[in-house]
Parts: C-alpha cells; sequence; structure tokens
C-alpha cells in the first residue's frame, strides 16, 4: 500500500468512495465537494498500484489546528489497516500540530478505532465541541 497525495481529483473516484460508505449528503453535491477537496489543506489517499483503497482530507493552518474532514476507506478494504496508516501518515506530517482534531459517529467502533490511533474524547480532556445544528 502506498500513501501519497490525491492529486488530481477524479469526480467519478470520489463520488464512488462517498457513495460506497453512504456519504450521499456530500454525493448529493458533487460541485461542493470537489471546491472542499480544492480547498482542503490537506488530502491523502491510499492506492494499490492503481487501484484507490481510501482517502483522509484535512482542513485548517497546519500550525497551531489540524481537522480530520473525512477519512473513508472502501468496504472491500476496510479492517486491513487502510484507515490506520492514512490518520498515521497525517499524525507524522503535522506533529508538530498541538491541535488535530475530528468528529465522528458515536458509535463503539468508530469510538474504538480512533482510541486505537491516540485519540481520546473531548471530555477527556475537559473539553466539549460543539456544532451549529
Amino acid at each position: 500500500m502506498e500513501i501519497r497525495e490525491y492529486l488530481p481529483y477524479n469526480e467519478e473516484e470520489i463520488l464512488r468512495l462517498y457513495t460506497s460508505v453512504g456519504w450521499t449528503a456530500y454525493t448529493d453535491q458533487p460541485k461542493v465537494l470537489r471546491e472542499g477537496f480544492e480547498k482542503s489543506m490537506l488530502t491523502l489517499a491510499a492506492y494499490e498500484g492503481d487501484e484507490l483503497l481510501g482517502i483522509i482530507r484535512t482542513v485548517g493552518d497546519g500550525c497551531t489546528i489540524v481537522f480530520i474532514q473525512d477519512i473513508l476507506v472502501f468496504p472491500k478494504h476496510q479492517r486491513k489497516g487502510v484507515g490506520s496508516r492514512l490518520i498515521q501518515s497525517v499524525l507524522e506530517r503535522f506533529s508538530h500540530v498541538r491541535q488535530i482534531e475530528l468528529a465522528t459517529e458515536n458509535t463503539p467502533k468508530t469510538i474504538d478505532f480512533y482510541k486505537s490511533q491516540g485519540f481520546g474524547e473531548m471530555s477527556e480532556l475537559g473539553c466539549c465541541g460543539f456544532m451549529r445544528i
């Protein structure tokens, strides 16, 4: 498996990936998704040869904060270390950044995964997060 920057943007491939994991809020607006990718700080992809396995997309300033906006792995490649490699690549690249954050579904599966990658819940740090609803 090779991890490298995701360039150039391939709309068909990205829509297929987002659809495969059920993220239709993104696929319903492909133009907005493309703009999001173009304005992201860094997007990395995992490849096996020419086959895309998954991506991780970050936003932020890269100095004081990095937010992992998206991490997606095609279902047939999940639970094979792809997501872990993508996260570790981001953590290595931004090892100098104090705040690396993400938001995810509140399920045992996702919580266990992110904790295994060294993340803790904000409440464990005496913090809480908010989103506009």
